[in-house]
């Protein structure tokens, strides 16, 4: 079969060969004739002379010799180098004396293009879980945002502007430090995100104590016992909320078996994690809020458009909501 870009099939080629080889015609006018230039005529003029109807079919495009593979052992000094020593592809090239163009095709090979493949405390390519169903292990945690002042913070209406928002709030509230500075108080995100299917709870408090963090356990996994999700296991760091007696017997009650991460290791948390980064740029520092309680009361609804209508790059680009494919009515 011939190439479909091609101006003459095999059968065209042999007549348009066997009239110069045979015939005697010239390559010019042969080339006329069959509507393509003389330099096509007189090539397979040529192939039919060296190889006969044989040569008439279309060959390999590829090219005769290959580019010869890099070493193992050396590619075994590019992967050292990016893994402990985070150099880039210029500079492992300079080091090994060697294209940084080649150093970048190992790199590849071996999936160490990206810094964001690499763990950053070990160096080792970063090892990413996913359970199996929903409800198998939620992630909790906490986030801080500093209150917002009357009229809005300093990141919108910049920083002398906040500081006379800042002082007014105070006047009006009352809240003030020891050395009379202002004082706007903290948010306390509380956030809980099922592990397969990424759908979060959150709930903004004025503290991180563990009678609220079991409050909104108990109201997180009646959040999710509505869609259809039966929590299995819970995740947390070794905050004080989360050591606490209250938050083991909590557990215990409601059958849920409680996981710690290690110590200084936010890595095994990392799907909350990036949900707090996604939310600070989400909700919020998104806009310009007028007050605390404005952007507070916005969180319900970034929560909906994140697990309903925000694509996932973990999912495919799909929102949350379609891994619980049992459920009608909360698509949309």
């Amino acid at each position: 079969m011939s190439h479909v870009n091609a101006a003459l099939t095999p059968r065209h080629r042999l007549r348009l060969a066997r009239l110069i080889v045979e015939d005697g015609w010239p390559p010019s006018r042969a080339a006329e004739f069959f509507n393509v230039s003389w330099r096509t005529a007189d090539k397979w003029a040529s192939r039919y002379r060296d190889e006969g109807i044989a040569g008439m079919n279309d060959r390999s495009s590829a090219r005769h010799t290959q580019h010869a593979k890099t070493p193992p052992p050396v590619v075994r000094k590019i992967v050292h180098l990016r893994w402990k020593q985070r150099l880039g592809p210029v500079q492992i090239g300079a080091k090994l004396g060697m294209p940084a163009s080649t150093v970048h095709a190992v790199l590849v090979r071996c999936r160490l293009n990206r810094l964001t493949y690499i763990d950053r405390t070990t160096g080792e390519p970063a090892r990413r879980y996913e359970r199996s169903r929903p409800g198998e292990l939620l992630h909790v945690d906490t986030t801080k945002f500093g209150n917002i002042p009357d009229g809005g913070g300093w990141r919108f209406v910049g920083v002398n502007r906040g500081n006379v928002n800042r002082r007014s709030t105070r006047n009006r509230t009352g809240k003030k430090t020891h050395r009379y500075d202002v004082s706007m108080g903290t948010c306390f995100v509380h956030t809980v995100i099922d592990d397969y299917t990424r759908l979060a709870y959150a709930e903004c408090h004025d503290d991180e104590k563990a009678v609220t963090a079991v409050g909104v356990l108990y109201r997180a996994i009646a959040w999710f016992a509505e869609r259809g999700v039966n929590v299995e296991r819970v995740m947390s760091d070794n905050g004080s909320a989360y050591i606490s007696h209250l938050w083991r017997d909590t557990c215990q009650e409601l059958e849920i078996k409680h996981k710690r991460t290690r110590p200084r290791r936010p890595q095994t948390n990392g799907k909350i994690e990036r949900l707090h980064r996604t939310m600070a740029d989400g909700w919020a520092y998104k806009k310009l809020y007028t007050s605390e309680n404005a952007r507070r009361a916005a969180l319900a609804g970034w929560i909906h458009q994140y697990n309903h209508h925000r694509p996932h790059s973990a999912l495919g680009g799909q929102p949350p909501i379609t891994r619980l494919d049992n459920l009608a009515g909360h698509h949309s």
